[in-house]
């Protein structure tokens, strides 16, 4: 561990000193790309140098103490040395968290698409009702959510719902919600009570960009229509909807919310490189040898991931068992509440899986 650390802290110096030449400064791409590289290096030095310096004072200390008679002194010491042997293995242990190979899209803005699964009418309220957690969740933590796509219910509620979130880290938190979401309640529509049981699917798509993808233009169909009336805005009666249809693989996207028809026509074809990158990634990890790194990256669509059971206000989330009885928060924003655990969760896993490697 400490022989990367010593060449983190080396490639840290060396980022710093390229910043400083005029030519870097003036190509603002190359510039912006060390920055972001220097950031990144950044949060593991500066970790590193207070673990270092504590270590030495905490080696330090224990030959003091040996050294001193004086006992006023030594008590000193030893309180100093308490504090030191508490912070010393908690850095340690951050550190090897910080050194946990990085999902390359953990940096990346996503696409949020939210479908309405079995159930009927009660997934599509569902649907809506998730989406406004995740669009309070992002808030929180300072994201922008843009509206791309609004399909409604038959009794309102949501059909489908695509929206881009964008941000600081945005994919690194969110990449766990992809799968389906099971919602245990009693419909308002329900007048004998009974508990009925519906699905939603998440999708987490990293967004990409547009020369990471490779398209023929020959493979592609796009379409123009009138917006439909999306989430209690107002129908835009001219032809802004875009539908793009990419020939080989099927997907089809459409995109209604822009106020004209080239902004629309640009985030449908935003949301088909996306998609178009997924199925490459989720090839190449269907590639991979190792299998677990395969479950844990490829965010299953078709495995329930999370139950929500409004009777007993019970969240369960099946990956890490985890259950938490605090429904209300979480669909008021607290995704935290769930997201932490997950991640806290993988990191440990990975933790297990490097130090396997290393034996």
């Amino acid at each position: 561990m400490f022989s990367k650390l010593a060449d983190v802290e080396s490639r840290y110096e060396q980022v710093n000193l390229q910043l400083q030449r005029p030519d870097i400064a003036a190509d603002q791409k190359q510039y912006r790309a060390y920055m972001k590289e220097l950031a990144d290096l950044e949060k593991i030095v500066l970790v590193y140098r207070e673990y270092r310096t504590k270590s030495n004072n905490l080696k330090a200390s224990k030959e003091l103490l040996t050294a001193e008679q004086d006992q006023e002194m030594r008590e000193l010491i030893r309180e100093e040395l308490k504090e030191l042997e508490a912070d010393v293995p908690a850095l340690e242990a951050r550190l090897k968290i910080l050194l946990i190979p990085k999902d390359p899209n953990d940096d990346k803005n996503i696409i949020l698409e939210i479908r309405a699964g079995a159930g009927g009418d009660e997934a599509s309220l569902f649907a809506d009702e998730l989406f406004r957690a995740y669009a309070h969740y992002a808030s929180s933590q300072g994201w922008k959510v843009e509206m791309l796509s609004y399909s409604e219910g038959n009794v309102g509620g949501a059909k489908e719902v695509i929206a881009s979130v964008s941000g600081e880290s945005v994919f690194s938190k969110l990449k766990y919600e992809s799968g389906v979401h099971r919602v245990q309640r009693v419909p308002k529509t329900e007048a004998a009570g009974r508990i009925h049981t519906s699905t939603v699917t998440v999708a987490v798509i990293p967004e990409v960009e547009i020369n990471e993808v490779k398209i023929n233009m020959n493979e592609i169909r796009i379409e123009t229509m009138r917006s439909q009336g999306s989430g209690g805005q107002s129908v835009n009666r001219t032809e802004s909807a875009v539908r793009v249809v990419h020939l080989p693989t099927g997907i089809d996207v459409k995109c209604q919310e822009g106020k004209s028809q080239s902004s629309n026509r640009e985030r449908a074809f935003q949301i088909l490189y996306a998609k178009l990158q997924q199925i490459e990634d989720e090839k190449n990890r269907k590639e991979a040898s190792d299998a677990r790194l395969e479950q844990i990256g490829t965010g299953d669509r078709s495995e329930r991931i999370r139950t929500y059971n409004f009777p007993q206000t019970r969240i369960t989330d099946h990956r890490i068992g985890l259950t938490i009885h605090q429904l209300d928060q979480v669909m008021s924003g607290s995704f935290e509440l769930l997201i932490d655990p997950l991640i806290a969760n993988f990191q440990a896993e990975a933790l297990k899986q490097q130090t396997s490697a290393g034996q």
